[in-house]
């Protein structure tokens, strides 16, 4: 066990490098009552593609299979996880992301019992055909259901139109095609490969100790051998794969997703990469810039606008959503606006301002304890540590800024999908 600290926060955690092959990281907040856990795998939809040392090929499986492994996880051959926890109170959930795959639990009490059920149920998979075929009629409907979700769907829309080869362009649940390929044996391997403890973390944050954590770890975790994964990096030509893309939704007004892609190199951006590309977005079009008040008095956007530096293994792209009854207008204005700032340069008290306002929001995290636990995660399948972000932050420079305001943003890989209002759904006040 060995205790992180930071004397600028004074605050810190425990790492600790558990005998089964865990690393478990445990925030203790004197004072706190409540607890919140994850367990977390680094399997998210994106890893269709995965090799073995001992494999000569990459073994290829169904587009949406982590999230179908996510939901059958829940499951045994008595109680499932859910009515277990309805015994302890505790308040469960669990999540598949792009790049990992997360189960989760709060709770005021009973945490040590709580703690149990969570590790219980993630190490104890079990599958059938007949369980197999009922899941895929139930992911099945939230496929459909989600295809009529306004801003999820015009997400998808957007990386199928900046992607080509990339399986971030599939929607994380898959399709009802690829589901429908899924068995039990597919679903024991990617188990087998990615819920190994060596690919695994736990986090826990709150009214707990190291040694609470410990003490359920040591009686229900087995020492397992360590497996080295490789997964594929899809090669993706410069340009995007369609400039423009619409659909009709039951909306009542249009809404956007306009993304700049990233050509890339190398699989994954670094912390460093990642905090820059978050302040050249502020700068772009914080809510404090006079863009953004342009924007909003042309009645172009509203307060829905929001941005992001979306990125994860093998891509990387700058996204603009919102709502706009001109969303090509918001493009042009947008490109210009990069265009302009890219020759003139971020100013130096734009930087500090924005740089400052950056630190003050991650060292407010940290009385959140759900934020905690989940960015425990995060920071460690990104080979980080907890507190980096914030030290990174404090040392970043206006020149930095500069070059990957200029080096990451290609105005000419730009691609917008549309969601327009169906006939009968457009709103006239």
């Amino acid at each position: 066990m060995r205790e992180v600290k930071n004397e600028r926060l004074s605050e810190s955690y425990f790492e600790i490098d558990h005998p089964s092959g865990l690393k478990i990281l445990v925030y203790p907040k004197p004072g706190y009552k409540s607890a919140y856990a994850v367990f977390g795998t680094r399997y998210g939809s994106i890893d269709t593609q995965f090799r073995l040392p001992e494999d000569k090929e990459f073994t290829t499986v169904p587009e949406g299979i982590a999230h179908f492994l996510e939901h059958k996880l829940f499951e045994s051959e008595e109680l499932d996880a859910f009515q277990r926890y309805a015994e302890t109170g505790a308040s469960a959930n669990a999540y598949t992301s792009f790049d990992k795959t997360c189960y989760l639990f709060s709770c005021t009490g009973n945490f040590k019992a709580s703690l149990e059920i969570l590790l219980d149920f993630v190490m104890h998979p079990y599958f059938t055909a007949a369980t197999v075929q009922k899941e895929q009629g139930i992911i099945g409907q939230e496929i459909r259901m989600c295809r009529d979700e306004p801003g999820w769907e015009a997400l998808f829309q957007l990386l199928r139109a900046m992607y080509k080869n990339h399986p971030v362009r599939i929607d994380i649940a898959g399709t009802e095609e690829s589901i429908s390929h899924i068995t039990a044996d597919l679903l024991y391997k990617c188990y087998h490969t990615f819920y190994n403890l060596s690919n695994m973390v736990l986090c826990v944050a709150g009214g707990v100790t190291a040694e609470d954590v410990l003490e359920v770890a040591d009686r229900l975790l087995p020492v397992q051998k360590p497996v080295k994964i490789e997964r594929k990096f899809h090669e993706e030509p410069r340009g995007v794969n369609a400039p423009y893309v619409e659909e009709t939704l039951a909306v009542a007004a249009p809404i956007f997703s306009l993304g700049f892609k990233e050509s890339i190199t190398t699989p994954e951006r670094t912390l460093r990469e990642i905090l820059l590309s978050r302040i050249v977005l502020e700068a772009v079009c914080g809510k404090t810039t006079p863009f953004y008040t342009e924007l909003l008095e042309a009645g172009l956007i509203n307060t829905s606008f929001d941005y992001e530096y979306f990125c994860g293994y093998g891509y990387a792209a700058t996204i603009f959503t919102g709502e706009s009854p001109d969303a090509k207008e918001v493009q042009n204005r947008l490109i210009a606006r990069i265009r302009d700032l890219q020759e003139t340069g971020i100013g130096e008290a734009d930087f500090e301002r924005i740089r400052k306002k950056l630190y003050g929001r991650a060292v407010m995290a940290f009385n959140d304890i759900d934020g905690i636990a989940n960015a425990m995660v995060a920071a460690h399948f990104c080979g980080e540590g907890l507190f980096d972000e914030v030290e990174t932050l404090g040392a970043l420079t206006l020149d930095e800024a500069n070059e990957r305001l200029r080096r990451s943003i290609d105005t000419t890989s730009a691609a917008l999908a549309v969601i327009l209002p169906k006939g009968d759904d457009v709103c006239n006040s």
